[in-house]
């Protein structure tokens, strides 16, 4: 703790004490009941942060105007006194481990979804809060004042509730949002044109929040600081609107972006830790209050540093704490090393809730909800295991299965652990992904039972040998090559120009170095992978062709990743054919067919990455040895079928726990 004074001091906003720096901020969850009520498992879900040891947790944004305010599917709300029991029980839970909480209070204007509220939605004026999105209707004044009116009685509610402080969201395209932006709100009246005039409404709303919760109540407003567009507010516009919301302010909650931007809202994992620091730094220094800051940050001394060099004075930790529910505890005591660092993928936070409705889940942590153990899930008698193959899929059921009291034995033929995640981690904006591997390895070491054997292929009689009960197969995968001509002949060859994925990270460190400004780069397949290869060379300044079969690029990508990854098609100038056939692999040239032609795209490096596939070498000489024994066999992760790194640590977890009970071992 002596490390890290400055994240454990507490600090204290009028009424509101928080025991140490690190804040949760509001992050929607997908975990609500249909008509917007608080669900056991929600309660759960936050109960987890604030037993980890977070000084303060802000609910996800309620509901102040339903349904024509409504944001998501399963949103909470705040519209009406009959919520106030449910969030008192959740408040009066969190607040047994002396944890503070807040909670967000939202109108999402234009960004609600017209097929889900069923009217059309509100705004400053008739602008879509994101492109394609649905165009608005601009709000009368009488309108605007009974708006106003409805925070104010949200805001009441969160009083009654038990809640410590109040959020007003005045950033990420959503109500408020709409009014400071020029970019949305192109009104003449006293609402628009002057900074002064678009910070009206959220002036309005601050005020009469303040008239509702009495004085001594905290209020923090949570800001877009830059909205990274083109004709909307920079930093520098934020301070001066700022100058008419400060007064009955509290805490800033300083964060950046808006919907078309939404990869410096929820951080793109090659953005730097703590790297929206300096945003906040300007807000405190200009109006002396405290400030909130957010940005990918895991590690401790990134924590410890932004506030230590005054840049904010509590730290936000979103999707780090969905990974690591319990980093205020094992920092507090020393733990580090046993930290399950957020890798910033998206796929499960951002990816299942804003892409595809579902609840919020995530890659490296595969139980967001309950407590993290298997205490009193043990096995009842001496239990082998024996699982083959050490990536990430591998390793986590290795640990489950270690941590559930079997003796396990973990075969990897590689000299190292990790598999394919610490193959794309030697991208160098995938190096985040290492943080995974590198946790489970220290699980790994930490448990007594658990023998790996490293640079060791499994065979049939090393396993049989082992004695098990249990094996698990988690080979994983390789490159997809299918039979196209010229493409075996030449991929990963010596002294040829064409390559996989794994052609380019074998010589990563000389491509880093080469001079490649100007060549031609071709890429065929429009995936992770292939737009991975894409970004790594248009940042080295290469003239880069992508290739793609189907009309779209990046189909299968979470909803941040795809925003930043067609931002950066745009601006590096990649040319992107779609609906194009890889027909022959040449020397120096794709023979590709668009619109039922044939054409040549040339080359300096060529790049196949048509994704991968399960590889299961082993798996049916086991089953067919193992067929008249005892022994149960499962094959998990991407030897099962090629996924991500998501599916693989759910199956090693919940099929390796799912299994031990369906033998009656648990």
């Amino acid at each position: 703790m002596k490390k890290y004074n400055n994240i454990f001091k507490p600090l204290t906003v009028k009424t509101m004490t928080i025991k140490n720096r690190i804040v949760m901020p509001p992050m929607g969850s997908n975990f609500g009941g249909a008509n917007g009520e608080l669900t056991e498992e929600h309660i759960k879900y936050y109960e987890q942060r604030a037993k980890g040891g977070t000084g303060l947790i802000i609910l996800e944004n309620v509901c102040v105007d339903f349904p024509l305010g409504s944001n998501g599917t399963t949103q909470l709300r705040m519209n009406h006194d009959c919520f106030i029991p449910g969030f008192y029980k959740l408040t009066d839970r969190l607040h047994k481990y002396g944890t503070c909480v807040a909670v967000q209070i939202n109108h999402s204007g234009a960004s609600a979804v017209p097929s889900r509220i069923g009217i059309q939605p509100v705004s400053s004026s008739n602008v879509p809060s994101k492109t394609g999105g649905a165009i608005p209707r601009e709000l009368t004044k009488e309108e605007i004042i009974e708006i106003v009116e409805k925070y104010a009685q949200a805001a009441k509610r969160v009083q009654m509730a038990g809640f410590d402080a109040v959020e007003i969201h005045a950033g990420h395209s959503y109500l408020i949002s709409q009014f400071l932006s020029p970019l949305y709100n192109k009104r003449t009246d006293e609402f628009g044109g002057s900074a002064e005039n678009r910070a009206r409404f959220g002036r309005m709303v601050i005020d009469k929040v303040r008239e509702a919760v009495g004085p001594m109540f905290p209020i923090i407003v949570r800001i877009s600081a830059d909205e990274f567009l083109e004709g909307g507010n920079t930093l520098e516009d934020t301070l001066e609107y700022l100058e008419y919301l400060n007064a009955e302010v509290d805490i800033f909650n300083v964060s950046s972006a808006l919907n078309d931007t939404i990869q410096f809202q929820i951080d793109a994992n090659y953005l730097e830790d703590g790297w929206r620091a300096y945003m906040s730094k300007a807000v405190r220094e200009k109006f002396d209050k405290p400030t909130i800051t957010t940005g990918n940050i895991r590690n401790p001394q990134v924590a410890e540093d932004i506030l230590a060099e005054g840049k904010a004075d509590l730290i936000g930790m979103g999707r780090g704490l969905i990974a690591e529910p319990n980093w205020a505890n094992k920092v507090k005591c020393g733990k580090e090393d046993t930290l399950r660092k957020c890798i910033s993928c998206n796929i499960g936070c951002a990816g299942h809730r804003i892409g595809l409705n579902r609840p919020l889940r995530c890659t490296i942590n595969p139980d967001v909800i309950n407590e993290d153990t298997l205490e009193g899930r043990k096995v009842n008698k001496t239990t082998n295991v024996v699982v083959i193959g050490g990536g990430t899929a591998g390793l986590e059921a290795a640990c489950t299965a270690a941590e559930a009291g079997c003796t396990t034995f973990l075969f990897e033929k590689r000299s190292y652990l990790g598999g394919l995640a610490r193959e794309i981690a030697k991208l160098p904006a995938k190096d985040r992904i290492n943080d995974f591997p590198d946790y489970l390895i220290n699980r790994a070491n930490k448990l007594k039972n658990l023998i790996t054997f490293t640079g060791t292929e499994a065979t049939v009689e090393s396993v049989e040998n082992l004695k098990p009960d249990v094996i698990i197969n988690a080979t994983g995968s390789v490159p997809l090559l299918p039979p196209i001509t010229g493409l075996l002949d030449r991929i990963d060859k010596e002294g040829s120009k064409v390559r996989s994925i794994f052609g380019l990270i074998k010589d990563i460190e000389m491509f880093k170095e080469l001079d490649v400004k100007g060549k031609k780069v071709a890429v065929v397949g429009g995936g992770a992978v292939g737009l991975d290869v894409v970004e790594f060379f248009t940042e080295k300044g290469a003239d880069v062709t992508i290739i793609e079969r189907l009309p779209m690029i990046g189909r299968d990508l979470d909803v941040v990743t795809k925003v930043q990854s067609m931002t950066m098609l745009k601006e590096k100038e990649v040319r992107a054919m779609t609906s194009t056939s890889l027909l022959e692999v040449r020397d120096d040239n794709f023979k590709v067919n668009v619109d039922n032609e044939d054409q040549e795209i040339e080359f300096d490096f060529g790049f196949v990455c048509l994704g991968m596939r399960g590889v299961a070498t082993l798996l049916p000489e086991l089953e067919e040895h193992f067929e008249d024994k005892d022994v149960e066999i499962m094959n998990i992760g991407d030897s099962v079928r090629a996924r991500r790194i998501i599916e693989g640590t759910n199956e090693g977890r919940y099929l390796t726990i799912e299994t031990l009970e369906r033998l009656n071992l648990i």
